[in-house]
């Protein structure tokens, strides 16, 4: 029992970043994007901050939680005897479930840049995505998409 605990302390942690937080990026199309014709508008970086996005977990917080609680489980079950030792396996469970989602939600943040663009029309759109490129305020870039479909790609 005590050489599973390890184990499944460092597979909860492993599984626990297993967001998809590819379609955050402005370098990946979804399947329903290719070969559809996008709008395209050009603008300039009017002001940038560094943002997080909290990526959705593929298992739904099913793992944090989950394993968490197992985890917790096992070690609660370590202490004590009798009723106690039930008191503390339930404690453990408990308190593992709430650490596991919150490590879990940890894992799943993703750099992000919130840019405000300013159209060569004059208008203004935010967009934000994966911090996966250098962007600056002053630079010139394309926007691509429209509505909730938008990237931003340099210039």
């Amino acid at each position: 029992m005590k050489r599973l605990l390890p184990v499944a302390a460092l597979s909860l942690l492993t599984l626990a970043g297993c967001a998809n937080t590819a379609p955050y990026s402005g370098d990946v199309y979804r399947g329903n994007q290719a070969q559809t014709g996008q709008s395209v508008s050009y603008g300039t970086i009017v002001a940038i901050r560094p943002v997080q996005i909290q990526a959705d977990s593929r298992a739904g917080g099913l793992l944090g939680t989950g394993g968490g609680a197992i985890i917790g489980g096992l070690l609660g079950s370590q202490v004590g005897g009798g009723s106690g030792r039930q008191l503390a396996t339930v404690a453990g469970a408990l308190g593992g479930s709430v650490a596991g989602s919150s490590i879990e939600d940890r894992a799943n943040r993703v750099s992000a840049l919130e840019m405000e663009i300013r159209r060569d029309d004059g208008s203004d759109v935010v967009v934000v995505q994966r911090a996966d490129h250098q962007f600056q305020a002053g630079q010139r870039v394309r926007l691509i998409g429209s509505g909730g479909n938008m990237s931003v790609a340099p210039y």
